[in-house]
């Protein structure tokens, strides 16, 4: 007798790798939204759309690095001097945290409220450290 491999197919159940690759929803209307802003951190305008590469299960993000880019609703407005900042951190987490803001709540705020200068204003003045 020989041993027959059960091959299940694909259904909801079945469990997929935290890591493994997924489409990225894009959205280039948000992007240009977010061009429109002013750099989360210092007020600069003119930022770049700065995408969030760390993990947050509780807001539902996954980790991306490597090849892959996070989904567009994960970027907030960064200056080209603080997006510089974010990619030579080693720490993402650690480097927000020392900016105190939440990314990952600014992020999905800005997504959320996408087109809506002056909510978005308020949410960029709620979430900036005072100095």
């Amino acid at each position: 007798m020989t041993a027959q491999r059960i091959i299940r197919p694909a259904t909801a159940f079945s469990v997929a790798s935290t890591k493994q690759r997924r489409p990225r929803d894009r959205n280039e209307g948000h992007l240009a939204f977010i061009r429109t802003l002013k750099c989360c951190i210092c007020g600069s305008p003119g930022p770049d759309p700065a995408h969030l590469r760390c993990a947050s299960a509780i807001h539902g993000k996954r980790e991306t690095g490597g090849a892959e880019k996070p989904s567009d609703k994960w970027v907030t407005p960064l200056c080209r001097k603080h997006h510089d900042e974010q990619h030579a951190a080693g720490n993402e987490v650690a480097w927000w945290a020392s900016k105190g803001i939440d990314p990952f709540g600014l992020a999905l705020s800005l997504y959320a409220q996408s087109g809506d200068d002056e909510i978005a204003e308020s949410i960029l003045n709620a979430h900036r450290q005072p100095r």
